[in-house]
Formats: C-alpha cells, structure tokens, sequence
C-alpha cells in the first residue's frame, strides 16, 4: 500500500467487507410452525450452499485486490473508475445469490443460474481490465521495483477467469451441479498465489518430459 492508493484500498475493504456480510442475511430463520426444526433447516440447503460459495469468491476477490495493490503504486482516473466498476460487481453480488438460493432446485433454477453466473463474468471482465490497465507499461502505475515475472504470471492467471465463467454460464443451461462445482474450483484456483500456479505447471511440464 502506497500513499497514493491507500484511499483506494481503503474504500474498497469497506464495500468488501459490507458485501461479504450481506450475504448471511439471506440465510433465514425457519418461523415457527415451519414443521420439525431440523427439517426446516435442512430444506435451506441452498441457502447455505449460495452462501458458501459467494462467500469464497467475494473473500478470493478481496484476497486478490490486495494482491494487486501491493504492485499497483499509484493511481488515475480511468483505475479509479475501473476499480469502481468492480466493487459494482462485488456489492451487487448478494442479489444474485438471494435469488439463486431461492430458485436453486426449482422451476427458475436456470435464470437463477444465469444471474448468479452472469455478475461473476463481469467481474472477471472487469478483474482483468483493472489489471491490465494497472500493468499497461505505458500507464507507469506499478511500483518501481514490481517484479515482471510476478506481473506475467498474475496476467496469465487472470487471463482465464473470464473464459471459465463464461463456461460456467454455459453450463447454467445444462447442469447446476456442474456449473456450482466449476465455480466453486474457479474461487480455489483464484485463491493460489500466482507463482504457486506457475510453479505447479512448470513441475507437471518436467514430469511429461520424463
């Protein structure tokens, strides 16, 4: 964190953090008469299940942001706006979730599923917009001594976010299981620190050679 982008990151924990605890109010209380208690919750499978997941990817997302920003030493317009448009992303995500825990398993699973999937896209989108502006060796925004071989890897792993949510709104047509799991991978994928992905691709790529 610099001086320069301290406002940013401080503004943007904040709509994380507010985002992030939004999601448990979509997580209801059985009234009573709902029938035996523990079967009442139990029926809130998906509930709890939304809520999970979105609780890992909103946590990744702020996980990576301040990844970026320990690169990122100063700031303009267009990263302030860009940055603007992702926390858009991250505030709106408990919406989505709402209505896919109400809808999950029923009638409308599929335009739940393509909500849900849909801001996910556009977050990724805007992920790599940030970050490739941010890096643009035209913009001279990364601090002085940013390591380039840090810079590549963070863009290539970024790089296959938007493709594979945009594979996971595809599958929104064809399987909710499939399209949750991938989801759920992707916010593990994203939570590997970017040397770490590219040091497991580099020992997979001398294990075939062997």
């Amino acid at each position: 964190m610099t001086a320069e982008t301290t406002r940013i990151e401080a503004f943007s924990d904040g709509v994380f953090a507010i985002a992030i605890t939004l999601l448990i109010l979509e997580v209801k209380v059985p009234p009573p008469g709902s029938g035996e208690l523990s079967l009442a919750l139990a029926r809130q499978w998906p509930s709890y299940l939304s809520f999970l997941i979105s609780f890992a990817f909103i946590g990744i997302m702020w996980i990576n942001h301040h990844r970026l920003f320990t690169h990122i030493a100063r700031s303009d317009n267009v990263l302030l706006i860009l940055n603007l448009l992702l926390l858009l992303g991250v505030i709106v995500v408990p919406f989505p979730t709402a209505v896919l825990a109400t809808h999950l398993g029923g009638t409308n699973q599929r335009v739940a599923l393509i909500l849900y999937n849909s801001t996910y896209v556009f977050i990724a989108i805007v992920f790599n917009l940030l970050w490739r502006y941010a890096s643009s060796d035209k913009r001279h925004l990364l601090a002085k001594d940013v390591d380039v071989a840090s810079v590549q890897r963070i863009s290539r792993q970024y790089a296959l976010g938007p493709v594979f949510y945009l594979v996971c709104l595809a599958l929104s047509w064809l399987s909710a299981a499939a399209s949750l799991a991938l989801n759920f991978a992707l916010a593990c994928f994203f939570a590997l620190p970017p040397n770490l992905v590219a040091a497991n691709k580099n020992r997979a790529g001398q294990y075939r050679r062997e």
